[in-house]
Formats: structure tokens, sequence, C-alpha cells
């Protein structure tokens, strides 16, 4: 408050010297608080509060009416205040693989307690009973595969998950990729990745999720009954943990992510393993198959990752979750800002294209006519 209050008197001052020597006032960027929550509902400002024109929210409403977009919720925040609602925010739908991000999100607090050990081997965990062997045995060289392979998709077992919707039509031979040094977007790591959150934690994911999130984050659509894993057994063991949620809540995950693990006063995630998780473990270079080089994205921890020229301006440290069909929680802290966009699989058939909502980013970034000062 002091801050605020200091940054206030100096503005005024500023302008009534200028005022007296005839000058034009220097440029003031706007500036707001980084410590704003929202309680139960989330607090409404308008874009130009935000250093954005004032018809920002008609430029987007004009976008999202336009074309394939079919979105059926989306939500803006800015600074922790909602600038932007569009659709049915409320609405709970499939996340599609917006769900390993979460996932991420939540190995966070048991990593840093020591719960789970990032380099502890398929081996290891699957003599020891924290999980079991999968349908096709593992080979030697696939055991040796740690967990921060598996949630890096760099663990090397080329082998399909119970899901589809991955890179297996790039698959490699089994047993020719040494664990941890190649890329390849494959639900095998992810869905073995929340087997082992179970095995290690002892908890159900969806129970770890409402005790850890959900709940402190006071989420408004939260259903542990609508949360069901999917996925074939008979072709693999580990099941896909998919979950269910609104767009207003999507944002909440996010704008945790952004405020660096803390709410209020809680750290509810460390704020090291924030910065660790949306790093680009593997940088855009390194992506495959090939094509994905050619793109903005790198890979962290289950988070993709603004990479290479595309990590610069607003893209600036920014990263995001995606599911198919068009589900994203976007975080650009260069910005402060946070984007949650939902389209319900179950009521649209028309596709999406990832290129869609870049669009839709870049519309929105234009409309900005002051950067800001975060204090």
């Amino acid at each position: 408050m002091k801050k605020i209050l200091w940054y206030t008197v100096t503005l005024i001052t500023t302008a009534l010297l200028c005022a007296c020597n005839g000058e034009k006032p220097p440029y003031q960027p706007p500036s707001w608080d980084k410590n704003v929550y929202p309680s139960t509902e989330w607090t409404t400002a308008g874009f130009e509060d935000f250093g954005y024109n004032s018809n920002t929210g008609d430029a987007l409403n004009t976008f999202l009416a336009s074309g394939s977009n079919n979105v059926t919720g989306l939500v803006v925040i800015i600074g922790g205040k909602q600038v932007y609602s569009y659709g049915n925010t409320s609405e709970t739908s499939y996340l599609a693989s917006a769900r390993k991000s979460i996932l991420a999100m939540m190995y966070g607090k048991y990593v840093e307690n020591g719960t789970i050990d990032l380099n502890r081997t398929l081996d290891d965990l699957i003599i020891n009973g924290v999980i079991r062997n999968d349908v096709q045995a593992l080979l030697p060289i696939e055991r040796q595969a740690t967990i921060l392979n598996c949630i890096t998709a760099r663990s090397g077992v080329h082998i399909n998950g119970s899901n589809t919707g991955d890179d297996r039509a790039f698959f490699q031979p089994r047993g020719s990729m040494i664990p941890g040094t190649y890329y390849l977007y494959n639900n095998w790591d992810f869905n073995v990745s929340g087997s082992i959150f179970e095995g290690l934690t002892g908890k159900d994911i969806y129970d770890a999720f409402g005790e850890d999130l959900a709940v402190p984050l006071q989420f408004q659509d939260w259903f542990r009954n609508r949360q069901v894993k999917g996925g074939t057994t008979s072709i693999s063991v580990y099941r896909a943990y998919h979950f269910y949620l609104s767009a207003r809540d999507m944002a909440r995950l996010g704008y945790l992510m952004l405020r660096n693990g803390k709410w209020n006063n809680d750290q509810l995630i460390p704020a090291t393993w924030c910065s660790r998780s949306t790093k680009a473990f593997t940088p855009l270079g390194e992506m495959n198959p090939a094509s994905r080089r050619s793109g903005n994205f790198g890979y962290g921890y289950m988070w993709w990752v603004w990479d290479g020229t595309a990590n610069t301006g607003a893209y600036k440290g920014a990263y995001m979750a995606q599911g198919a069909g068009g589900q994203y929680i976007v975080v650009l802290p260069a910005l402060d800002m946070v984007i949650a966009q939902k389209r319900d699989a179950n009521i649209l058939t028309a596709g999406y294209s990832n290129t869609n909502f870049l669009r839709f980013l870049s519309t929105l970034i234009s409309q900005q006519t002051k950067p800001y000062t975060l204090n």
C-alpha cells in the first residue's frame, strides 16, 4: 500500500511540475499490485485499467464469433482480475491433454518433501511394487528410464499408451533409445507418470487434486464424481487421468502458476518447481518429430513452452497447457496475464487448429496501448 501511495504521489508531483514548466509530463506506464487474489468469485475490471483499448472486448467478441472457433467458454485474467469472459465459463467439460500440465503442478509439493524422487527408475518402481509392469513387459534398457525422463517425455519407451492422441506414428524401434536422450510426445510416458504419482503418494490423483489444489484455490465448479480415468487396459495398464473442469477454475490454476505457486499467504506449489517445470527442458531444436522444430514450442515438465525466437516480447517466459479440440491454460508473465479457454468436445464436432488460438492471442495482445510496470 505504501508503495502504491508513493507511486501515486510521485506521479501527481511530476505532472504538476511539468505543467508549471509548460512541459508534457513524461510517459508513466500503468502499474498494479500483484498481491491480488480472487475469493469465491473473480473481481472484475476493464481492459483499460491495464493499458489496453477500452473496446478490446468487442474485438475479441468479433474474433470468437467468426470462423470455426466455436469456443464455449473463455476467461482473461490480468493482475488477478477478470477483464473478459466469453460463453459459459462455469460449464465443466473434458480437458484432453491439458490434464498433463495439471499433473506437473501436483508433482511439485511431493518432489520438494521427498515423497517423489525424480531419479528413481522404472526398474526400481516395478521391483518395489510402486507400479506394475505393463502389458508389453519393459525391456531392460526401458526399465532404466527415470521419473524425470517420463514427465519430460524422454523415457525412450516407445510403446502404445492406453489412449491415443500422441505422436506414436513416430516411434523408434524398441530398445534403440537411451532413456533421457530423445523427446517424443507419447501418452505412455504421461500415463505412467500418473500411476507413479498415485503409487508414491498413496493418493488417488483426483483426491490429491481436490485436497492440494481445488479446495485451497476455492474452485467454483469442482465435482469429484465427474473425474473419470480412461484408456484401454488391455493395451497398457497405466490409465489416462482425464479431468473435467470449467474455464473459470482453469484460470485459477493458471493464476497460481503466474504467482509462482503462491495463493494469498499459502505456498501451494514450491516456487522453484513452478520455474523449473515451465522451462524448456527439451528446447525447440531438439523436438521430435522434426516438423515440431519449425513451430514456437519446446517442452518442459508436461508444459508447452514458448522457445527460441518465439520466447520474446509478450511471450517472454510464456507457457501453456494444451488439450485437443481447443482446451488451453496460457500463462504470459510478461503481461501478468492468464487465459483459459474451453471447447466442449461433447457438443462440438468441428475441428480446431492451434493456429486459431494463436491468432486469438495475437488479437488480444495487439490491443495493448501501454506497457505495464508490475509492482
